[in-house]
């Protein structure tokens, strides 16, 4: 029998078989390094078009009097598109926060709708966003802004970012503040800003992939800000597809807050302290901002201001003149043509720097009258 089997066998007794032929996984797809090449390719080529396309696709009316919708605050997709929108039909460029954007007021009570109502003219653009804070504005030009470039800039300085270390990003303890994503990530570090590392990278792929822009974009216009995963949770049953509109919402042709004068709605006396401009985080990113803007062939104009004094105690009034003085005469030094809004009548102001209908149409009226603006606006025409 061991003979037979002997024999018979393909292999001897106590002697190891040969490795069988391993037979390929059907289902596997093997690539060459040219077949890498072409996917990554092809990749990019997606990464790359999408947001082209997207721009093409998507339906935007732009008004007389334009403005971004509220809700998009903290879309820079949009941002982008409508500063190239802008800078390709208006001259002149106002970049600010809320009280460009015009938090009481319609879109036609706007300061752009009266500087040009007072110009008789359609040059200047509204490029407000709400809560741009300077260290924000810095962020958003540099990242989002790339077409504003041989234009006429007029950029709002709001004194209210520089009441408060906490305002002027210097606190020690962490807090929320408006527009994250556009303040610096790595350097320098804010001690109030604390997210994750992955945070911080997300943010700066961001900036740099117009892909990942299009995607908070498409969040924020058809999934109400959510990401696909959570409102798949919460629409378990719906079919996305068709919310893709591929359309613009309009901008609300009504105020944001009740246009109400400060002295109606109870707001107290308040006794800020202001900060000083050489330690100023607030301060120095504006000056980035300027530097940033003048680099790419632009011409800047700071407006700063307007602030209600009203409302401040005797002594804060006191350091906010100390304040607006140092303003003014660091803007002369470096060149940069500028106007200090002077004090509004009472009943024009909402709240502590945001300005009624009659307010904006007051500073329109004696911005335009002034003679640096004029110089100025002498070679935007």
């Amino acid at each position: 029998m061991n003979s037979s089997f002997t024999s018979n066998s393909e292999y001897a007794v106590g002697e190891p078989p040969a490795p069988t032929e391993r037979v390929p996984n059907s289902n596997a797809v093997l690539l060459s390094g040219r077949g890498w090449l072409a996917v990554v390719a092809g990749f990019a080529a997606v990464l790359y078009l999408c947001p082209l396309l997207w721009a093409r696709l998507e339906r935007w009316r732009r008004p007389a009097d334009y403005r971004l919708p509220y809700e998009l605050s903290d879309d820079y997709w949009s941002f982008e598109r409508w500063s190239a929108a802008a800078s390709a039909k208006c001259p002149v460029l106002v970049v600010g926060d809320s009280v460009v954007w015009g938090q009481y007021g319609t879109p036609g009570q706007t300061l752009t709708h009266y500087l040009n109502l007072a110009q008789g003219t359609s040059a200047f653009a509204n490029l407000g966003v709400d809560g741009l804070h300077p260290a924000a504005m810095s962020g958003l030009l540099r990242y989002y802004g790339k077409p504003i470039q041989n234009k006429g800039v007029v950029l709002h300085v709001n004194v209210l970012w520089m009441s408060s270390a906490k305002h002027d990003l210097r606190a020690k303890e962490e807090f929320r503040f408006n527009h994250p994503a556009l303040v610096p990530q790595f350097w320098p570090r804010l001690a109030c800003y604390r997210p994750s590392f992955s945070e911080r990278v997300g943010i700066v792929a961001a900036r740099c992939l117009p892909f990942v822009s299009l995607m908070k974009h498409v969040r924020a216009v058809d999934f109400t800000n959510m990401d696909l995963d959570n409102w798949t949770l919460e629409n378990p049953y719906a079919d996305p597809l068709p919310l893709l509109k591929t359309k613009m919402p309009a901008p609300d042709d009504a105020p944001r807050s009740a246009p109400v004068p400060w002295t109606e709605s109870g707001t107290p006396e308040q006794d800020l302290r202001w900060v000083r401009l050489d330690s100023s985080f607030q301060w120095a990113s504006f000056r980035q901002t300027v530097a940033l803007l003048q680099a790419r062939h632009n011409k800047v104009f700071a407006l700063v201001g307007p602030f209600n004094t009203h409302l401040l105690t005797p002594g804060s009034r006191k350091r906010y003149g100390i304040l607006k003085s140092a303003l003014a005469k660091r803007l002369e030094e470096t060149g940069v043509s500028h106007y200090v809004v002077p004090e509004l009548p009472t009943e024009e102001y909402a709240d502590a720097s945001h300005p009624l209908s009659a307010g904006y149409a007051r500073m329109a009226a004696e911005l335009s009258k002034a003679a640096a603006f004029r110089e100025w606006r002498a070679d935007h025409k």
